[in-house]
């Protein structure tokens, strides 16, 4: 993770106030066309970004970073700081997402279907078991294997089949890319922001699964009132126009 100022005073003539974000690996992007759209709309603030793995920015929450707002992948990291005590309220949903099977752009695998996961030798690249995306990727493996077509055992040909274990989705995408891989699930958006870096396998619809994204306000804040406008900002019709044009869904 980036480092944060200890104070996060403004440097230079910059007299704007800055805002720490951590957030999970898959808005990276996004967050730089929100970021954009934010600071435009409210000059006054400068937003600072950090991502990784939700679990591991939740770790680094319950260790004492120095942050402001918490945007996750799931509701199950930031419900958990909730229960801590180490938010400002409730999380809040501010997004949803649905899930891809990817490629590498040559496809040397040979991946036509989401059934072709569990063929022997089909190297998948996938995440530790506390990342958002792997309880995800696990849940629509479970229900391709209920599908027609798919022979019973998919779920465990799947899991022999992952040959990598990345801290985060960006990170496979990353290895996709670089053809390291053969095939990985990720969320759809990632696959979009890959388009031409890798290919996307579409998951059957009675197999699809929604991610639901929320975000808290620390409790160690010292800035609740410009992360709580940011929050509300992005839950409203600005931020959710931003998240829907770059392939998002609308909070549950």
């Amino acid at each position: 993770m980036a480092s944060a100022c200890g104070t996060r005073a403004s440097s230079g003539t910059d007299e704007r106030t800055e805002v720490t974000i951590l957030a999970a690996a898959s808005l990276q992007k996004p967050l730089e066309r929100l970021r954009e759209a934010y600071e435009t709309a409210a000059p006054g603030v400068r937003l600072t970004v950090s991502t990784d793995s939700s679990a591991a920015l939740r770790t680094q929450i319950e260790q004492g970073a120095d942050a402001d707002l918490f945007l996750s992948a799931d509701a199950a990291n930031p419900a958990a700081l909730v229960a801590g005590g180490m938010t400002v309220g409730p999380a809040v949903p501010f997004a949803g997402n649905q899930l891809a099977v990817i490629v590498p752009r040559d496809n040397p695998a040979g991946i036509r279907s989401p059934v072709d996961l569990a063929r022997p030798g089909v190297r998948i690249i996938g995440a530790g078991d506390s990342v958002p995306i792997t309880t995800y990727a696990l849940d629509v493996v479970g229900r391709l294997e209920r599908l027609d077509g798919y022979p019973p055992g998919f779920a465990g040909s799947y899991a022999a089949n992952v040959v990598s274990r990345e801290t985060n989705v960006q990170s496979i995408v990353a290895r996709l890319a670089l053809g390291e891989g053969d095939a990985g699930i990720v969320y759809l958006t990632d696959a979009a922001g890959a388009a031409g870096r890798v290919r996307e396998i579409p998951v059957p619809p009675a197999a699809q699964v929604t991610a639901v994204y929320a975000g808290a306000v620390l409790a160690a804040t010292d800035r609740p009132e410009e992360a709580t406008a940011f929050l509300r900002w992005l839950t409203g019709p600005d931020g959710q126009a931003i998240l829907a044009e770059l392939g998002f869904l609308p909070p549950p």
